[in-house]
């Protein structure tokens, strides 16, 4: 279903600039597609890829190939929970102890993340506040260790089937307080680093030669984990894995019942840089033009939402309609004005919205209050964010 200029203008012709506004129509393909890159495993949502309740609901209800959320903060955790959502598993451990009692209140405590006996220990300690059993997860490092590189991220410390019983031998130590309710091993290099980024140039073709060399070693130390657990006598219910980047990959690991995904619904920029699959871009931001400095340059209100990780240019929004348009690679998008280049045949007046793609997903919901729905060509809905709901 591609997309001009003119759809988007005209279905919020009228409305207010700056805003933020979801395709539908193409956040309905995307998560389709997810759960057909994903074979037949369910897929939990990550939630800080979306960061809009009735987004998430959308997505849970309309697609029954997926099934549970991934939360990213405890607070957002209790309030998902107080709106009725299900199935919550904390993606990063919480050590604060008013937030862990909040999260093991009853009568549907929150799996918790965890990757230490420190954190199993907090963990039961909240729960016995509360005469409850708190689920824990177990958080596997599948990061590759090179010569010189870190192929991944600097997650848990659990990398081995031997650290794995440690932390699970706490669990049990700790009674009915708690109980091993999962594992999750995310492979960042797989999930989370694109391979055709238009910026890397040549660094793409180490970066896929990397990607294919780490997937063995993902998959058996996951399986590896996952057998010694069993062994022992622990029963992980669900073992996670995946991210949007790493669907095709993941699934092929037997000892995975579960992926997770959030990305991929809403397709940032980021996300144009991977090879083996492409997702609609569902989500944008509308800001205006404020003046006209020279021929074929305009300035634009605000704009600066630089994403996360370390700084480059990859991180910075992109102009997405009228097609043509480009930042200036001196000034980028800054807080207060956003000059760009552009000289396509779409008229540029004062006032006129130009589109913008964040670089990351969930991360634009910060910036805006509410995003606007659109369906058909309208505005069928305006629906807040998390930051709207909750500040």
């Amino acid at each position: 279903m591609p997309r001009d200029y003119a759809y988007y203008a005209q279905a919020l012709e009228g409305r207010r600039l700056p805003l933020a506004f979801a395709d539908l129509d193409l956040l309905n393909e995307n998560a389709a597609a997810l759960v057909r890159r994903a074979g037949g495993l369910p897929v939990r949502v990550a939630t800080k890829s979306v960061r809009c309740v009735a987004l998430l609901r959308r997505v849970l209800d309309g697609h029954p190939g997926f099934r549970g959320l991934m939360c990213f903060s405890a607070d957002e955790a209790v309030h998902l929970r107080e709106r009725g959502f299900t199935d919550l598993l904390m993606g990063y451990p919480v050590v604060d102890a008013e937030a862990l009692a909040e999260l093991c209140r009853p009568p549907a405590p929150v799996t918790l993340m965890v990757d230490s006996v420190e954190h199993v220990a907090l963990a039961a300690r909240a729960a016995r506040q509360h005469g409850t059993r708190a689920p824990l997860c177990l958080d596997v490092d599948l990061s590759v260790d090179l010569p010189g590189l870190r192929f991944g991220v600097h997650r848990s410390p659990v990398r081995s089937p031997e650290d794995a019983l440690v932390v699970a031998r706490s669990i049990a130590a700790e009674g009915d307080a708690v109980f091993l309710a999962g594992v999750m091993g995310y492979e960042a290099q797989l999930a989370g680093v694109p391979d055709a980024a238009p910026h890397a140039g040549p660094k793409n073709v180490v970066i896929r030669a990397l990607k294919r060399g780490s997937v063995g070693r993902v998959h058996s130390r996951r399986q590896a984990v996952v057998a010694a657990l069993k062994e022992a006598g622990f029963a992980p219910r669900f073992v996670n894995g995946g991210g949007t980047g790493s669907l095709e990959s993941t699934r092929e690991d037997a000892s995975v019942t579960e992926l997770t995904a959030g990305s991929g619904l809403y397709s940032p920029a980021l996300f144009d840089g991977y090879r083996g699959f492409h997702h609609q871009p569902a989500v944008a931001f509308a800001i205006p033009v404020t003046r006209r400095p020279g021929p074929g340059l305009f300035t634009l209100q605000g704009g600066g939402f630089v994403a996360s990780g370390s700084a480059g240019v990859d991180k910075l929004p992109v102009p997405y309609l009228p097609e043509g348009a480009k930042l200036l690679p001196l000034e980028g998008a800054g807080e207060v004005q956003t000059p760009i280049a552009y000289a396509g045949l779409v008229p540029l007046p004062l006032g006129a919205p130009v589109f913008f793609r964040h670089a990351k997903a969930g991360e634009v919901c910060e910036h805006f209050r509410t995003l606007l729905l659109i369906s058909g060509g309208r505005v069928v809905e305006e629906v807040p964010t998390y930051r709207g709901e909750w500040g």
